[in-house]
């Protein structure tokens, strides 16, 4: 493992509280250069399938995005896909991306065929905005994923995530 790799695996297990799951990388990160989107493919290093290819790993955003859900956002959400058309078909072509992601990202063999974003297997469900804001921010075109996003603070305006990383190497 790199240096870089180190330095992200530290970063990303005080992010989560916990060491990553292998295999993962980073997908996509934040101004200051921190990991905010971790992505893995649809197999753990145990062989368990799992859906969830994006993770948001960015402190602030997990927060921000905690505060929508406890505030109803998904049924909120919900509600707007079962009321808007076009919402349901962007949603649709999100889910058929996301899934096209996983399986690039897994090789080519998606070991969750069927699951959409965070493993939801109904058209209109919403499951998890964290999984649905990590999925915009790394580049699916998700009608849910987005209007939560823009709702969100850009960027931290402190360093986060290295005193965090810090604190972590302390701690092993």
């Amino acid at each position: 493992m790199s240096v870089f790799e180190l330095a992200d695996e530290a970063v990303l297990a005080a992010q989560l509280g916990r060491p990553p799951r292998a295999p993962w990388r980073v997908a996509v990160r934040c101004p200051h250069g921190h990991p905010r989107v971790a992505v893995s493919p649809s197999r753990r290093a145990d062989g368990a399938p799992f859906p969830t290819t994006f993770w948001l790993t960015c402190p602030k955003l997990v927060e921000a995005v905690g505060d929508v859900e406890s505030a109803g956002g998904v049924a909120e959400w919900e509600a707007r896909l079962r009321d808007s058309r076009d919402l349901r078909e962007r949603e649709r072509a999100a889910r058929a991306a996301y899934v096209q992601a996983r399986t690039a990202e897994s090789g080519g063999s998606d070991a969750c065929d069927g699951a959409g974003i965070a493993g939801v297997r109904r058209d209109g469900a919403v499951k998890c905005l964290h999984a649905r804001v990590a999925a915009y921010l790394a580049g699916i075109d998700d009608p849910v994923g987005e209007g939560v996003a823009a709702g969100l603070p850009e960027v931290c305006a402190d360093e986060r995530c290295r005193e965090l990383a810090a604190l972590w190497k302390e701690l092993q």
